[in-house]
Order: structure tokens, then sequence, then C-alpha cells
């Protein structure tokens, strides 16, 4: 048998298939090489890639920040537990506290005490934000309807899609939904019981939905007066992707008490990261932890990729190429508006797009079938973009014509 497998070489599908879980279904191609925001597959095909792994890889592929300062600290020391220190876990929880930005006040005594826990994904970050609520003592919390927090038991039951959640019912319980962006809904619900409440600055799997203008500045104010945690997951809008480093930075004044954080922070490698203002650190000694979260090679790839989104000012490369982007798509007869922030967009169609962007040299992704989302890596240059939004009009041209 394992001949017979050995002789079948370019048959990968049969490979999964007989290997892995039926949880992904059997993918289309099978990716083999990756520079920048290009990528190969085993017969050699070419694939810009808008997707970025699903908002990971915020440098693109193979970038050489990320392959030196990996490839230094495996050589050196790879893995130590948490059961001891290194200077990269170190020099990575610092440099997450000075990205809060400048605060006054109160806030600024919060940001300068913010402490931070590492995991190896989102859900794993939500699941320490979920057990910070718990800790509070106080029973209820909220999560937006149609939120995505991950798929581990705690992060699902914040996940307000009933059709991920029944299968693996009874859920962890206590949390109600509110719509999401409806701050008087909000109100309604919220009260001196409430634990948490948990939002997406932006929500990011069910379109690229961002928060209405205003409405973290009312959750914070909410929180404020009944003693309620504010929880923002940062996992897919964080680190950049917006234009800022964090989505919520894009109303002033606005400080959560816990940041959950992941994606592209590793830039390809798997790293969660909770960060808590002091109110929020309710994980004592021996209530949480984790054998991988935080190893050194992970905390230096995520120190390589904040690095490089200093040196080479991509937050501003961010605001340009989302702009190329808008301004190249906006007018296509079939785009009927372009939801989001930066490099997290969702371009929402007057139809369902039934053609594959494979078939285009793209790699973007629909989670919904009239919205297609855009998260390419933060360093995209000008000419990806035009050559992107090239094929992407392309597309919904052949779309439009197939479905008339």
């Amino acid at each position: 048998m394992t001949q017979n497998l050995e002789n079948a070489t370019n048959d990968w599908q049969s490979h999964w298939n007989a290997a892995l879980f039926e949880t992904y279904g059997t993918p289309p191609r099978e990716l083999v090489s990756g520079r920048g925001a290009i990528v190969t597959d085993t017969d050699g095909n070419e694939y810009l890639d808008l997707l970025s792994g699903i908002a990971v890889n915020a440098l693109g592929h193979a970038h050489p920040a990320i392959v030196s300062a990996v490839t230094d600290q495996i050589a050196t020391l790879s893995h130590t537990s948490n059961l001891f220190a290194h200077p990269q876990v170190i020099k990575l929880a610092e440099r997450l506290k000075g990205l809060l930005g400048e605060q006054s006040g109160e806030a600024a005594e919060a940001a300068a005490g913010a402490r931070v826990f590492f995991s190896n994904s989102g859900a794993e970050a939500n699941e320490a934000a979920f057990k910070i609520a718990r800790a509070t003592g106080k029973t209820k919390i909220l999560a937006a309807e149609r939120g995505f927090h991950g798929r581990t038991m705690g992060a699902l039951a914040l996940t307000g899609q009933p059709d991920k959640q029944e299968p693996f019912k009874p859920l962890p319980g206590g949390v109600e939904y509110y719509p999401y962006g409806d701050i008087e809904a909000l109100r309604e619900l919220a009260d001196d019981g409430t634990a948490a409440i948990f939002l997406e600055s932006i929500q990011g799997e069910t379109g690229v939905i961002p928060a209405p203008d205003g409405f973290l500045a009312a959750v914070r104010e909410l929180c404020d007066k009944h003693g309620i945690l504010m929880v923002v997951d940062e996992v897919q809008a964080g680190m950049g992707r917006t234009g800022q480093w964090f989505g919520f930075q894009h109303e002033t004044g606005v400080l959560p008490d816990v940041i959950t954080m992941a994606k592209g922070l590793g830039g390809g490698l798997p790293i969660g990261a909770t960060l808590a203002m002091p109110k929020a650190q309710l994980l004592a000694k021996g209530l949480h932890g984790t054998t991988f979260g935080g190893n050194p090679v992970v905390c230096a790839a995520a120190n390589a990729v904040i690095d490089t989104i200093e040196a080479e000012d991509l937050l501003a490369n961010v605001a340009t190429q989302s702009q190329a982007i808008r301004e190249g798509l906006a007018d296509h007869p079939n785009v009927q508006t372009i939801r989001g922030r930066g490099l997290m967009l969702g371009i929402v169609l007057d139809s369902a797009l039934t053609l594959d962007p494979l078939d285009y040299g793209l790699i973007v992704n629909k989670p919904q079938p009239d919205v297609i989302r855009l998260v390419p890596p933060l360093n995209i240059s000008a000419d990806e973009v035009q050559r992107g939004v090239t094929k992407i009009r392309q597309m919904l041209d052949d779309n439009r014509a197939q479905n008339q």
C-alpha cells in the first residue's frame, strides 16, 4: 500500500482525502511555494494572493526579515515552555503594550499597566478572554450576532452564528447576543450583572462589516457605566491591517479592557495574544496556561513583523493601496459598495459570484456569495494592486455575461 501511494506522486488529492479529516473538504489546489504576494501550485501555476492565508501573512510569503529571525532563533533556542523567560517573549510583550499608543488620564495609567498572555491562535486568545470574563464572578456575557471568535468551545459560545454552534451544544452558558452596531439594543441588555461585552472592530467572517461610527465609543461608555469589561477581538483587523495598529484606534478615546490578537501578528507562524489592562488581569497564577504559547521562535517572527511594519512605513502603504483598490473597483457596474478599512475590504456585488477566482490567477474568498473579501499582504505593491484590480474586473465582467 505504501508503494502504491508513493507511485501516485501526482495524485495529491487522493493522498489528502485518505489522510486528513473531511473538515475542509478537498482543496482545489496544492500550493508549494510563495514569495511576496505570489504563490505557486504543484503544476507551476502562479496566483496573486489577496487573501494572505486569511489575513495571516502580513508581510507576504518568505519575507527575508521573518525568515532570518526564525532561522536565527530556531538555531539558538526553539522552545523553553513557560517555566522559563526568554528575551524574545519579553520584547514582544513590551512591543504590544507600546502599540496601544498615547493615552490620557486613566487610560494612560491603564495602558502603562497592561500585561500580555501568549497563546497559539485567535481562538485561544479569545478563550483566555472568556476565562477573564468568568473570573469577574458575573455570569452574563454579551456578544454580537453573526460575530466570529473561533471554533473551540468557549470561543464558539461567543460566536453568534447558530449554524456553527448547533452540532456542539450544549456550549458554555451565560452568553447572550445583540445586533452588531446597535447600541440601543445593547443598552437594553447590559446591566451591573454583565461581565463583559465582546465585539470585533470589524466583523470579518460575516462579510467585512465595520462597526458604525461612534459605536465603539458608546460601548466604552456603557461598560464604564456598569463596570463591564470591554473585550475587542482584533484577531483579523489588528496588526496594521486597517491602517492603524488596531481597528478600535479609528475611534478617538477608546481603550478596551481586553484586546485579543493573532493572525498577522506571527506573519505566518501560529501565535495568539490576550492583552489586558490592570482591571482585567484576573487570571492569577495557575488559572490558565499553555505549553507552546509564545515560544521564542514565534515571538521572534512577531517581533520581525512589527519591526518591518515600522521600518517600511507599512501603515501608510495600507492606506495608499486601500484607496487604489477602492478607486479601481468602485465604478464597476456590479459593485454595489466596498466595505471595510485599510486592506481589510469586502467588495459587495449586486449578485452572487459564481466564477472561480483561481481560474483568474487570484486567491480571494467569499464570506458571503455576493461578497469578495480582500486581505492582501500589508506590503503589497502598487503594481500588484493594479494587476489584482484588472483581474477582478475581468472576472466580474465574465460573471455578469455568464449570468445575463
